[in-house]
């Protein structure tokens, strides 16, 4: 059992249920069950695990009824009772709901790896660092433990991906602006908290050497008529990401002036501080005064000098300090 960074996924796919939510009573979609007895059988003869995404936090977005302790490892009020079995985590539950599920097709003792799971960090309510920081490091020792779940005591999953390295920002909202937030990482390779992967006392390391563009920001100029400037905004935003701006967003209460100056800002770095990029017809202005308003904070952009500059070396060296991280996860654990 190892637990590695997913770079890249699929949304969920939610081929099991369970009566009552009781996750021994797990079975797969009745409208799904022939293919999916088929998809196990052919999984069972070529020697395959079962791979599957679980994402409490979609539990806790789709459903205002859900109990939000339950969707950590910290212990909840809202434990479920399933016989003999105790369920303290969404997780768990969860899981062993497809436990339930592949025995009720004979296939009890099949391998499961989790594809995919992970806490976004901004986008929506319950979605920021301080959850997905509990959320990520409480997994982590979870899997560590080696307790498994009640269905598979002592037995955790065959792997385990954590989503994601980094955030997506031109990722598809349509699930949810949390959507582009899932990254441990920001866009420039900086940890967004801080989390022990099971390496001893060692954290992740932020991304060296990475080269910003100068520290100068595109806002809304102060005395501008701005009654007009929706369009720009859109225009902006169309390009950029604007998703914090949004409800639950750690720049969702910075006011109208700051929403503006937000998107434009936005805007204007991922042009690389083109100059006319922060027109927007007489209404943008450049600053060297940071606008960042408590949590939310406007971006510096990063150079990029393309494949064959210096750019590359750092992206060589941060791509090999992950590698590093999840072989050693997996020497660890194997010992």
């Amino acid at each position: 059992m190892f637990l590695l960074i997913s770079l890249k996924g699929v949304q969920i796919s939610d081929a099991y249920e369970s009566s009552g939510g009781l996750p021994s009573q797990g079975v797969f979609r009745s409208e799904l069950t022939q293919i999916m007895t088929q998809l196990v059988q052919f999984l069972n003869s070529n020697g395959s695990p079962f791979v599957v995404n679980i994402y409490p936090f979609l539990s806790l977005y789709d459903n205002g009824d859900f109990p939000q302790d339950y969707a950590f490892f910290q212990g909840t009020s809202h434990a479920v009772t399933d016989g003999s079995n105790v369920y303290t985590n969404a997780f768990d539950g969860n899981y062993d709901t497809l436990v339930a599920a592949l025995g009720k097709l004979g296939y009890n003792q099949m391998p499961i790896i989790i594809g995919e799971i992970g806490w976004p960090s901004d986008g929506a309510v319950g979605a920021n660092i301080t959850a997905a920081r509990v959320f990520n490091q409480g997994l982590v020792y979870h899997i560590a433990s080696n307790k498994g779940t009640p269905l598979r005591p002592n037995t955790p999953p065959m792997d385990v991906y954590l989503f994601e390295l980094l955030d997506e920002g031109a990722k598809s909202t349509l699930p949810g602006n949390f959507e582009r937030h899932w990254g441990i990482f920001s866009f420039d390779g900086q940890a967004k908290y801080s989390l022990n992967l099971g390496l001893g006392n060692k954290e992740l390391r932020n991304a060296r050497n990475v080269e910003y563009l100068p520290s100068r920001w595109c806002v809304a100029k102060p005395s501008s008529d701005l009654t007009n400037v929706v369009n720009h905004m859109k225009i902006a935003c169309s390009v950029a990401d604007c998703t914090t701006l949004n409800y639950g967003g750690s720049c969702n209460e910075i006011g109208e002036k700051g929403n503006i100056s937000y998107a434009f800002n936005s805007y204007y770095q991922l042009r690389m501080q083109d100059s006319q990029s922060c027109e927007f017809d007489g209404l943008g202005m450049v600053t060297f005064l940071d606008p960042s308003i408590g949590d939310c904070h406007f971006l510096v952009g990063v150079i990029d000098k393309g494949l064959n500059s210096s750019s590359s070396q750092t992206t060589y060296q941060w791509w090999v300090l992950v590698l590093f991280l999840n072989l050693h996860w997996i020497f660890l654990l194997s010992m």
